[in-house]
C-alpha cells in the first residue's frame, strides 16, 4: 500500500512540474511577421527601373504588408538593399532598406 501511494505521489508530482517551470523569452519589441504572402513580380515597365521587394511593416498594432514596387535609383548604377531583421541585445529590430 505505501508502494502504490508514493507511486502515485511521484505520478502526481511528475504531472505538476511543467506547470512549474517559468518560461521567459528574451524578446522585445513586436513579434517577427508572418512569412511574406505568395505574390508575383510584374514585368518590369520599362528599363532603369530597380524591384524594391515586399516587406511587413510594424503598425504599433500588428504587421502590414507593403506591396513590392518598380523604382526608378536616385542616381543612375544605384543598387537597392533589401530591408532585413537584425538581432540586437536579445531581440530584433527592422533594418529599412536603402539604396547603395
Amino acid at each position: 500500500m505505501k508502494r502504490l501511494i508514493g507511486i502515485g505521489v511521484v505520478a502526481l508530482a511528475l504531472f505538476a512540474l511543467p506547470g512549474c517551470v517559468v518560461r521567459h523569452y528574451g524578446r522585445f519589441g513586436p513579434p517577427p511577421p508572418p512569412p511574406p504572402p505568395r505574390g508575383y513580380m510584374m514585368m518590369r515597365p520599362h528599363a532603369g527601373l530597380v524591384w524594391v521587394p515586399g516587406y511587413y511593416r510594424w503598425t504599433g498594432h500588428g504587421q502590414r504588408w507593403v506591396e513590392g514596387r518598380w523604382e526608378r535609383p536616385p542616381r543612375p548604377g544605384q543598387v537597392w538593399v533589401p530591408g532585413r531583421r537584425e538581432r540586437r541585445g536579445g531581440g530584433s529590430v527592422w533594418v529599412e532598406g536603402y539604396w547603395r
